[in-house]
């Protein structure tokens, strides 16, 4: 889609076999590790920094220019924090299940019930598929010094509170978390004891998680074992519903 100057403005973008939806540039995280601030695109996407806001209809309309059997999933990610349009992205999920019937996964933060001042878990029911959100680092004081989040120490616990909740109403859930100086064989041991799966330990994974089970994604930073096991036990209450000490298998 062009603006008005006629420059093109990037609005969906092909990652392997997914199509990814760029809606806003607005987020409440100023993470340091955000791709955003190195670079302008991804996967020679073209540039993700929107010069406005583009309506529902006009993303709508983008769709048309793609082949969608080409895709296994619509995901919403960009160059922003997809809740941040919250109303207008569910309204585009319904028109993506109505016209082409595929799976769709919003890539968060999981600050969406902050942003919007109200649970927000049971609008996802019945458009969203999966749900990835960034964990980052199971401590809220490490989490808020990486993300930079604007409501402050609360952000954590309101993340962590949005996917306990969100698992109820999508078949999905993903939480993805920081790498680790431990040797991948020593993270999935640790993984296999909690009986969750690793979705891929390097930043490019393909997305291949248990239906209805909460998986770990390791990816950016270096926490000591101590954090691991922590952000392990943080899973492990999630999939079970309550709070554990001991990390043990379902």
């Amino acid at each position: 889609m062009k603006n008005e100057r006629g420059i093109k403005m990037v609005i969906l973008y092909e990652v392997h076999d997914n199509l990814y939806v760029n809606m806003t540039n607005k987020c409440p995280c100023a993470c340091t590790f955000c791709l955003r601030q190195t670079r302008d695109e991804m996967n020679h996407s073209g540039s993700l920094w929107l010069e406005r806001e583009p309506s529902v209809e006009e993303v709508k309309n983008e769709f048309s220019k793609f082949d969608m059997n080409k895709y296994k999933e619509v995901v919403f990610c960009g160059f922003g924090e997809p809740t941040e349009r919250l109303d207008d992205v569910l309204e585009v999920c319904r028109f993506i299940k109505d016209k082409y019937n595929k799976t769709i996964r919003i890539n968060t933060n999981g600050l969406a019930d902050l942003i919007h001042k109200k649970n927000t878990a049971p609008m996802f029911d019945g458009l969203i598929d999966i749900v990835s959100i960034s964990l980052n680092t199971p401590n809220k004081e490490r989490y808020l010094e990486l993300t930079r989040s604007k409501f402050g120490i609360e952000s954590f616990d309101a993340m962590i509170t949005f996917a306990e909740n969100v698992k109820h109403y999508v078949k999905e859930v993903v939480l993805s978390t920081v790498s680790t100086t431990l040797t991948e064989e020593e993270i999935c041991k640790k993984a296999a004891e909690c009986g969750i799966r690793l979705m891929g330990i390097r930043e490019h994974y393909i997305h291949t998680p248990p239906e209805g089970r909460p998986v770990l994604l390791l990816g950016y930073g270096k926490p000591d074992e101590q954090e691991i096991q922590k952000g392990l036990e943080v899973l492990e209450s999630i999939i079970t519903g309550r709070n554990s000490n001991n990390c043990k298998k379902p």
